[in-house]
């Protein structure tokens, strides 16, 4: 699926979750999904959790999160020992 139509399903509402991102028509944060997975669960783990959801919403998630800092300049916060 193409970058653009992936990112359509990714929604900001300051009504909704404080104006975080989310996934069009939930109330689940890119944060979230990106935090479940970071912590172990797999995608098809999150898909039968959330019945709703499809495979192409967690690509929108971390297409979102890689838009979102392609453009960021990181100081390293601690230097590398050798």
């Amino acid at each position: 699926m193409e970058n653009k139509k992936l990112l359509e399903r990714i929604v900001l509402n300051p009504k909704i979750m404080a104006g975080k991102p989310i996934i069009q028509g939930t109330r689940l944060t890119v944060d979230f999904i990106l935090n479940l997975l970071a912590h172990g669960a797999s995608e098809s783990e999150i898909l039968n959790e959330y019945k709703d959801l499809t495979i192409e919403d967690i690509q929108a998630c971390f297409l979102f999160a890689t838009k979102s800092i392609e453009s960021t300049d990181f100081m390293p916060l601690m230097q590398e020992s050798a």
